[in-house]
């Protein structure tokens, strides 16, 4: 698979970069700048009228591709935001607290500092699984969930500060014996990364994830999925609410869609849909799968892990299954990371863990080179 031409914008501005940090800032396809473009002409052409061409058009097409890529039976469940932080707090808002919470030490800033708050305020009782060691989690886990005391489980589908992808998915939500309990999978690090299909517990679970990282489409663009019968009416509520089928029979009652839009929020710049659309698009013409996508990246991992250079302790280890980066734990990470980045090759760092990230838009050569800068800043 060689796609540089397809990046030849975010490339070409400074072709001597190294990027490996796909799993962060992910490269945008040059279909992307045209997308961001359109959006643009299409406020000058329609201005107010551009509305009901994003409703009516763009972001329908948009939710039916990522439907697909997810296994989901409709796209109606489906709905955009801007960021899943919003999304996140929208269906906390549908339950009554104190919220009993079953999550994990390794969740994404979002989460976990949201959480902390919610517990600071009262609004919460949160329990934390430690995510390691890898090897028990999904048994520890497991064992959690059927306690059925929980009011929210909010999990990840893949670590975001190691790469360790959750074994058994499936069986940890049928295990879940609260059937009221609102069960929320972080899926960011997993969509468009890795085959990711929710079919068999899509009406069980709230799937959330985003344009930012391997879905190549930048900020602005995020998305849930929200399962019938589950959230019909949160407290947190924007006015889009109120585009879809409205409920009706209570007319003293603030009004929501019954699909997907009830967790709708207020008006946001819709330019990160027409790119989201417009990558998703090119990968479908292409017939780019997320299957080949992890393929391609294996590959890549595979040649970076055999070249021996290791910056610190590979987490988790070689036997587990991980997303799309490396991640290795050192004291020297944060100096590790800055030499690379000195050498203008991009990584990042979360306290002492450096994290490597590859995608569709790099070759062996990258690798190479990126072991040789390696090799003589670890021997420095």
């Amino acid at each position: 698979m060689n796609l540089k031409q397809d990046f030849s914008r975010f490339l070409g501005s400074q072709p001597d970069r190294l990027h490996f940090a796909a799993h962060s800032h992910h490269p945008w396809p040059d279909v992307s700048y045209h997308a961001h473009q359109q959006a643009w002409l299409d406020a000058a052409e329609m201005i107010d009228d551009k509305w009901a061409h994003i409703f009516g058009t763009v972001m329908p097409r948009a939710t039916q591709r990522i439907a697909s890529i997810l296994g989901l039976a409709s796209s109606e469940t489906l709905i955009i935001a801007p960021n899943t932080h919003e999304l996140l707090v929208r269906v906390f808002s549908c339950l009554e607290p104190p919220v009993r919470v079953l999550t994990t030490d390794s969740e994404f800033h979002s989460f976990t500092r949201q959480s902390k708050r919610w517990e600071e305020e009262g609004l919460a009782i949160v329990d934390r699984v430690p995510a390691e060691p890898f090897d028990t989690f999904s048994d520890r886990f497991t064992r959690e969930a059927r306690a059925g005391v929980h009011d929210l489980i909010f999990l990840s589908e893949v670590f975001f500060n190691s790469g360790f992808v959750v074994p058994n998915l499936n069986r940890i939500v049928s295990s879940i014996s609260e059937e009221k309990a609102f069960v929320v999978i972080d899926g960011y690090h997993a969509f468009m990364a890795r085959p990711t299909n929710i079919g068999s517990i899509q009406d069980r679970v709230f799937y959330i994830a985003g344009g930012y990282k391997y879905a190549m489409s930048g900020e602005g663009v995020c998305f849930l999925h929200a399962p019938p019968g589950y959230g019909e009416r949160p407290v947190n509520t924007g006015w889009y609410a109120e585009f879809g089928q409205l409920e009706s029979g209570v007319s003293n009652r603030v009004p929501y869609g019954s699909d997907g839009t009830r967790f709708a929020g207020a008006t946001y710049d819709t330019s990160g849909i027409y790119r989201i659309d417009a990558v998703l698009g090119w990968l479908e013409e292409e017939g780019i799968t997320p299957a080949e996508i992890s393929d391609h990246v294996q590959g890549l991992q595979d040649q970076f892990l055999k070249a021996g250079v290791s910056p610190g302790t590979l987490v988790p280890s070689r036997e587990h299954t991980r997303g799309n980066f490396l991640t290795y734990q050192s004291d020297r990470a944060a100096d590790v990371y800055s030499a690379l980045h000195a050498r203008n090759v991009i990584t990042d760092y979360r306290d002492d863990r450096l994290r490597i990230g590859f995608g569709i838009y790099q070759d062996e050569a990258d690798v190479e080179r990126l072991v040789a800068i390696l090799d003589e800043i670890m021997r420095t």
